[in-house]
């Protein structure tokens, strides 16, 4: 049982002098739990989080935003970052552990044979689009996915407020990017052809980059990847697969090697660095040596401690089968979780990636049986949401646990279902939209 939560009243004290708190709008305590979400973290080790009371939870709702499958704080990870630190993080020179990511990455890939780094996706995706752009000599970039926050994205929603609505978060305005940008990115939808389709009519002949997630909530239809692989290569269109999210998760590299579909350039960031911060574009080279001929630098890009936690957190997951571990250990927890929702007459979808699930109450109110699963889950000691992502520090006996948790949970919430009772919430309903966060 939560007796204290300090991390709520330090919050309401940030928002006065941070804008909304924090710097992530994925970590913001409203699309949890408001009123109540832990918000801050005073240690984390393996899959356990301690808030600012002491209180202990098992994270099962991010992991780190899916950053940390190693588990938080691992221990070869940080050795090797905590030497990296002790021999200067920071010099007039270069670290060499940039050359051997590179390397790590290339022969990961033998596709691709070129290499760039950021610290942040939104950074990366940027990059890799300026590339895209400067090899195409045309402006226009097809959009289907979420790519960060920077203009050459957000304006999407300029010409059309709703553009975004089914690639990120409903309401989003492009407020503070130049309205001259309009136009110069365009939407097509997951595993929908005649989107694309319909977006090349209007567009014919000035689109020169696509940009994309692999994967989403849903498995692609390879038929709908293929078509885009091939359209792109027909029509000499520089294809980008954003891997931010999915690289380093259902398989040991990007996901793409899973489908055995090549694109012209990927990028990855997240798992790849366990926490720390660390982003990379790959490409073949006559397209990323463009890079050259266009001005993209950072004096940040350079500090050691990313090179040296990616090089090790990628050698860690190869050694100990990472990806294979948290895959059974996911399809575990989705198997028995539809097991208890039918026990309890509960209707539940499960779905997403093999190793990031995402759990739907299929209700009219599903966000308000969202958040108190949510809230009956913290009283429980567990972080929990509709994503369901695991490391592999997670235990059987922390997974079991977790289940025992969620039947009891499920219990009640079938109960409220049946007796059309209101879930009796000590705060207000998870938020969805960026709309519903700024009101």
């Amino acid at each position: 049982m939560i007796k204290k939560n300090s991390g709520q009243k330090l919050l309401n004290k940030a928002k006065k002098i941070i804008p909304g708190g924090n710097q992530l709008l994925s970590k913001r305590s409203e699309f949890f739990l408001p009123q109540l979400w832990p918000n801050y973290y005073k240690s984390a080790k393996d899959c356990s989080v301690w808030d600012l009371d002491n209180n202990h939870y098992y994270d099962f709702a991010g992991m780190g935003v899916t950053s940390c499958i190693l588990g938080y704080a691992n221990n070869y990870v940080d050795r090797e970052v905590i030497s990296a630190i002790k021999n200067g993080s920071m010099s007039t020179l270069n670290s060499y552990e940039e050359f051997d990511l590179a390397k790590l990455l290339l022969d990961i890939h033998p596709w691709a044979s070129m290499c760039k780094f950021t610290r942040s996706g939104g950074e990366a995706c940027s990059v890799a689009v300026r590339i895209a752009r400067a090899h195409s000599k045309k402006d226009v970039v097809a959009v289907c996915g979420y790519h960060g926050w920077h203009d050459w994205y957000i304006s999407l929603n300029i010409p059309n407020k709703k553009n975004l609505d089914k690639l990120h978060l409903k309401g989003l305005q492009p407020l503070g990017v130049p309205k001259n940008l309009s136009g110069t990115t365009a939407p097509f939808y997951f595993n929908d052809k005649e989107s694309f389709k319909l977006l090349w009519e209007k567009n014919k002949n000035n689109i020169g980059t696509i940009i994309m997630e692999p994967i989403r909530d849903s498995e692609p239809d390879l038929s709908f990847l293929r078509y885009i692989r091939s359209f792109s290569k027909k029509n000499s269109i520089v294809l980008i697969f954003d891997e931010i999210t999915s690289g380093f998760h259902d398989n040991f590299g990007g996901i793409h090697l899973k489908y055995g579909i090549k694109p012209d350039m990927a990028i990855f960031g997240k798992a790849m660095g366990n926490g720390y911060p660390i982003s990379a574009i790959i490409g073949t080279k006559k397209i990323m040596e463009s890079a050259q001929e266009t001005f993209i630098s950072s004096t940040m890009w350079t500090e050691r401690i990313g090179f040296t936690a990616a090089v090790a957190t990628l050698q860690e997951m190869k050694k100990i089968d990472a990806q294979n571990k948290i895959i059974k250990k996911s399809k575990y927890i989705s198997n028995r979780l539809n097991q208890i929702a039918t026990k309890h007459d509960l209707h539940i979808e499960i779905n997403g990636m093999e190793s990031i699930k995402s759990l739907n109450f299929k209700y009219k109110n599903s966000e308000e049986i969202m958040t108190y699963f949510t809230q009956e889950m913290l009283k429980e000691g567990f972080l929990a949401s509709s994503k369901i992502v695991l490391s592999v520090t997670h235990t059987k006996k922390i997974m079991d646990n977790y289940l025992l948790s969620a039947n009891k949970v499920f219990m009640r919430i079938s109960k409220y279902i049946t007796t059309k009772r209101k879930f009796p919430l000590k705060g207000g309903i998870k938020h969805s939209s960026f709309q519903r966060l700024n009101k």
